[in-house]
């Protein structure tokens, strides 16, 4: 007779009953199988293999192998037992060229991972678009051009046919800032342009395919589904109270937070921010009709946040994602703790910024939908990855929510980012942020002790003391 295991001791901080308990990963970070069952380049299989983009040459060609790691990897998601799974639907693997019909053998990757994951009682999470557009799209404008965001919708509809039975919660895209700004200003992703007319072009079309994405999963889902959008909202703060510096962040938040949530929660754009840019653009591609698409209702918003962005009048860096005009932005260094990615360690701004969308955003459910930290991780001789900063980082993030959540904050999940240590874009396998580590020579999956913690947290619905 075996002697059950001890029930993990009460929670002091705990969450409310049927808060969403879950972790996240993106499909062109771990699938590999770059080439496998009808799947063609993305904008980040070509940016990865451009010498010089990723650090080390690394490639998503092979990433964590999940494509074919995929039940090892639902046990592992078990074995933490989160309610619910993020995962990223690779365009490419349904449509290989961004339109005409899907292929079959990549729907049905998806249809065999949603299936196990159900059966484990995990419920399945799909993003749409993390990331990975179709590279002949690109080579056709990209995110630039109109007919993107229509592709988009059509990449919709056929995803949520296919899966709409067995997936309840959808979300559309995943940080558009990132995709607009690092993507077409910065160069420093995919497709690497620095051009900030194209940045503000493709913000707008990224807002109009999310709009356009959620009118076709309404007409394709059940009326019961959930449809959410996924931002990278930036959590602000002065260097000084100087009337200088408030003015560098009334900037940065219109091009950082306000371009996304005004045109999808509010139907507008952002009075200020067309004035700002305005040397840049006339933003006579936004055409009549376009920001009631875009506000197309959502029973969701997914909140991404990793640490706040302390900011103040000066030069920016060039070339700079934040193509504003005069005067110039800049972002000085905080004293503190910071992880491998040297973002500061900071949970106050996951609790100040799930308090604005508390207030400026009333009735509209929240998930945070992506939170975590990069640590030097390694196995130690006995083969344990010890990372008690993560562990801390976690701590005070959950609570931070925690806190929100006692302040009137409707938050219903936290998706712990990430599940695999992975492919972490222009860096590369240089930056581990699972909680699952990853030996890529042998694909060996060793859970950290932050894996051990988080599952802790899950069991007792909280933190400990």
């Amino acid at each position: 007779m075996t002697t059950p295991a001890p029930a993990p001791a009460p929670a002091v901080m705990a969450f409310p009953a049927g808060f969403r308990w879950g972790t996240a990963t993106a499909a062109y970070q771990i699938e590999g199988a770059a080439d496998e069952d009808g799947r063609t380049p993305s904008i980040w299989d070509t940016f990865s293999r451009t010498p010089g983009k990723v650090r080390n040459g690394d490639t998503g060609d092979i990433a964590a192998d999940h494509y074919h790691r995929m039940s090892e990897d639902i046990a592992l998601l078990s074995s933490l037992g989160v309610t619910d799974y993020r995962f990223s639907v690779a365009w490419p693997r349904i449509q290989p060229t961004g339109r005409g019909p899907a292929v079959q053998k990549g729907l049905d990757f998806y249809r065999r991972l949603v299936d196990e994951l159900r059966d484990a009682g995990i419920r399945p999470v799909a993003t749409l678009y993390h990331w990975d557009l179709p590279q002949e799209l690109e080579t056709a404008g990209g995110w630039p051009r109109r007919e993107t965001a229509e592709r988009f919708a059509e990449f919709a509809s056929l995803t949520a046919e296919a899966l709409g039975d067995r997936v309840a919660t959808w979300t559309t895209l995943n940080e558009p800032w990132c995709v607009a700004f690092l993507g077409y200003a910065a160069g420093v992703h995919a497709p690497g342009l620095t051009s900030p007319v194209a940045a503000l072009r493709a913000a707008h079309h990224l807002n109009l395919a999310h709009g356009r994405a959620v009118q076709a999963l309404r007409a394709a889902l059940p009326a019961e589904s959930e449809v959410s959008l996924t931002l990278n909202l930036h959590s602000l703060r002065l260097r000084t109270d100087s009337a200088a510096d408030r003015e560098a962040a009334r900037r940065i938040d219109a091009l950082g937070n306000r371009l996304f949530l005004d045109p999808v929660f509010h139907g507008r754009l952002p009075g200020d921010l067309v004035r700002d840019t305005a040397s840049v653009t006339d933003w006579s591609f936004v055409e009549d009709g376009d920001l009631a698409v875009a506000s197309t209702p959502v029973d969701s918003l997914g909140v991404n946040y990793y640490a706040p962005a302390t900011v103040e009048a000066g030069r920016s860096e060039a070339p700079s994602p934040w193509p504003t005009t005069e005067p110039h932005v800049g972002f000085p260094r905080t004293p503190g703790p910071r992880t491998a990615m040297d973002w500061p360690v900071d949970a106050q701004g996951l609790y100040e910024l799930l308090s604005r969308l508390r207030d400026e955003l009333p009735g509209v459910p929240l998930l945070v939908t992506e939170n975590g930290a990069a640590y030097e991780d390694y196995a130690d001789p006995e083969g344990r990855v010890r990372d008690p900063e993560r562990v801390a980082y976690l701590h005070g993030h959950l609570a931070a929510v925690h806190r929100a959540i006692a302040d009137g904050a409707d938050v219903r999940g936290y998706f712990l980012w990430s599940l695999l240590d992975n492919f972490e874009w222009a860096y590369g396998y240089s930056k581990r942020f699972g909680i699952v580590h990853v030996d890529f020579a042998t694909q060996r999956r060793t859970p950290k002790d932050s894996a051990r913690w988080y599952a802790a947290v899950i069991a007792r619905g909280g933190l400990p003391g």
